[in-house]
């Protein structure tokens, strides 16, 4: 039988991975370019992009037009509600970029990336935060993720900020001394902490450079500065609720299931966060095992992909074989 091919996408906040492999395991190319998220950029727009990356993807495995795609597997951020979930899946399959089309949220192909297990907890913390489960009947929990509209609270950005909302508080008198004042003010190179918000108004420092912070955040904190040290605190507090309510949704807590920690403060392991959060976890769910995520989440969505052509989780050789490409 000639081997089926797919295309999956891996759509984060900032980029978006795209593969082309077919039912055999092989991998045939990887591209990857900027977000398609619909939260960050039109709806239309948002398909437009996906469309073509695929056909991008396509030149680079060299398949002619007339090869169709068995499957598109697309993993997105933005894919949170359920309302979201449909239009973009309605979206997706009227491209006719393949045969079957598949659309949820990006936190499922870092689950499948993390872990073949049925039963599994994901929670990513890189720019923002979100969690989500999957139970082996079929069950799913997950978070409308809408940012401090619908209760969030942590992720790499908005460490970030922290860091430069105490740190100007520190400087001119309205909060707590805190090492946070002199490590902003050094790691942009300004006289003052004023100087570097004044900077980022008048577009001196572009607002990416802002993202830098996350990472003064831990370094400060590891130096045993008491408000950074809360501050990650705070946000090991959260990660764990996220963990907790998912697991307790689908009845797992007691249960033998995988959690899987994705993004890139999470696969930092800072040791004020890591060291913690574990702690935490094994007092949680005894019975749980955790993955940090080391393969990247497209690798999840090609996958889930695949296991789609297969009618169920994907033979082993051929997972070992997408992971080892």
């Amino acid at each position: 039988m000639t081997a089926r091919l797919y295309a999956a996408a891996d759509g984060g906040n900032s980029k978006t991975d795209v593969v082309i492999g077919d039912s055999d395991g092989r991998v045939l190319a990887r591209v990857t370019g900027p977000t398609i998220s619909p939260h960050n950029l039109p709806f239309d727009a948002a398909l437009a992009r996906l469309a073509a990356l695929v056909t991008q993807a396509r030149h680079a495995a060299s398949l002619p037009p007339s090869i169709e795609l068995s499957q598109l597997s697309v993993y997105t951020a933005g894919a949170d509600l359920p309302v979201e979930v449909d239009r973009l899946n309605t979206g997706v399959a009227a491209l006719g970029l393949a045969a079957a089309t598949s659309v949820d949220n990006d936190l499922f192909a870092l689950l499948r990336a993390g872990s073949a297990s049925p039963d599994a907890v994901g929670v990513v913390c890189g720019a923002g935060i979100n969690a989500a489960g999957r139970r082996a009947d079929g069950a799913t929990s997950r978070f409308p993720a809408l940012g401090q509209l619908s209760g969030d609270w942590g992720g790499g950005q908005h460490l970030a900020a922290l860091a430069l909302y105490h740190a100007v508080r520190a400087e001119d008198g309205r909060g707590p001394a805190t090492a946070l004042e002199a490590a902003v003010r050094e790691h942009f190179a300004r006289p003052t902490v004023e100087a570097v918000t004044i900077a980022f108004h008048l577009g001196e420092l572009p607002p990416d450079r802002m993202d830098e912070l996350c990472e003064v955040m831990f370094t400060v904190a590891a130096a045993g500065d008491d408000l950074a040290t809360r501050v990650v605190r705070r946000l090991t507090d959260e990660i764990e609720s996220l963990i907790r309510v998912s697991a307790a949704r689908l009845d797992l807590l007691g249960s033998r299931y995988t959690i899987v920690l994705g993004g890139g403060v999470l696969t930092a392991r800072h040791p004020q966060l890591h060291d913690d959060l574990l702690a935490r976890l094994a007092r949680l769910s005894p019975r749980a095992t955790v993955s940090v995520l080391a393969a990247p989440p497209v690798v999840g969505a090609a996958l889930l992909a695949l296991d789609t052509l297969h009618g169920g989780l994907c033979p082993p050789d051929i997972e070992e074989a997408v992971r080892a490409a």
